[in-house]
């Protein structure tokens, strides 16, 4: 049987709880959690070094006054909306490479073992006339980041699978080959962080693409990190486990752990990504992670 644990990604704090001690004292007293994975829109990594330095130090202490565990750093709504390393423009690709490489430097400085998320986004056209070959030079750009990442101290990279079919992997097959294409040029290893509600892409392969259940079963040993949300399986919805959620919402904590049980997986890490809209008020945010927390907590422990 695997060993699980549950935490959560601290996206939750953006814009509301930006302080390193007010989020701290939230997972650790109002959600009672320890395990934590940090949010890149609570910090740009490209910021200068003194802001660096000193919000480093800050997170440093929260964290260790709290009694947390920073697993990871991650990227957040902020740098989703950029095509990254898969942007059309080389010059652009070599600017988000200078991103990634930051974000690293900062991650390793942060004491976490891994930093990675949204890797990509092709364009239109890209995707449509030749996305092998700059699929091929996206993989490429990570390799390289693998020797930034050995560097800094870090023990994995984390590519994220999406729901949208223009930034890969998106497919239970595409995110295998990536990893196969990687193992060989990597100087640290690249692993997923799979989302239970990112199996609804509007272009897929196999029926199995579209069932989170399935993502699980066949790749939970190459994801030690794993985004859940609650969700309809139509969109990637970012729902709270609560009551009005969960009656329709597909994700259910008992068939998640037999799913991770039957990949063979020996332990994985489940961080709960919650995001509410910004206009919606900062008690119900806390409150639908306190249900959430209590609804997974009969299945996994903190």
């Amino acid at each position: 049987m695997a060993r699980v644990r549950l935490g959560v990604n601290n996206c939750f704090a953006v814009k509301r709880w930006p302080e390193p001690r007010e989020w701290a004292e939230i997972v650790s007293h109002e959600l009672g959690l320890k395990l934590v994975q940090f949010s890149y829109d609570l910090l740009d990594p490209r910021s200068p070094s003194p802001v660096i330095d000193l919000m480093v130090e800050e997170i440093r202490d929260a964290v260790r006054e709290y009694g947390l565990e920073l697993h990871s750093t991650f990227t957040g709504l902020a740098a989703y909306s950029f095509n990254l390393l898969g942007h059309p423009n080389p010059v652009l690709r070599a600017d988000a490479f200078d991103w990634y490489s930051r974000a690293i430097r900062v991650a390793g400085e942060l004491g976490a073992l891994a930093t990675g998320g949204h890797v990509a986004a092709m364009s239109h056209r890209d995707w449509s006339s030749r996305r092998e070959r700059v699929l091929e030079e996206i993989v490429s750009l990570v390799a390289s980041l693998t020797s930034i990442a050995r560097r800094a101290g870090l023990k994995m990279l984390l590519w994220e699978p999406m729901p949208v079919p223009r930034e890969p992997p998106h497919t239970i097959r595409e995110a295998k080959d990536i990893l196969k294409k990687l193992d060989s040029r990597s100087r640290i290893p690249v692993r997923l962080c799979i989302d239970l509600g990112h199996a609804c892409a509007w272009h897929y392969e196999e029926e199995r693409d579209l069932d989170p259940y399935a993502w699980l079963r066949e790749l939970a040993p190459l994801s030690p990190a794993m985004h859940v949300q609650q969700t309809d399986g139509k969109a990637d919805r970012h729902w709270p486990f609560t009551d009005e959620y969960n009656k329709v919402g597909i994700i259910r904590p008992d068939k998640v752990l037999e799913a991770i049980d039957e990949s063979g997986a020996s332990e994985a890490l489940l961080f709960l990504e919650i995001i509410h809209p910004f206009e919606a008020r900062d008690d119900k945010v806390l409150e639908d992670l306190k249900r959430s927390v209590e609804y997974w907590r009969d299945y996994v422990p903190a």
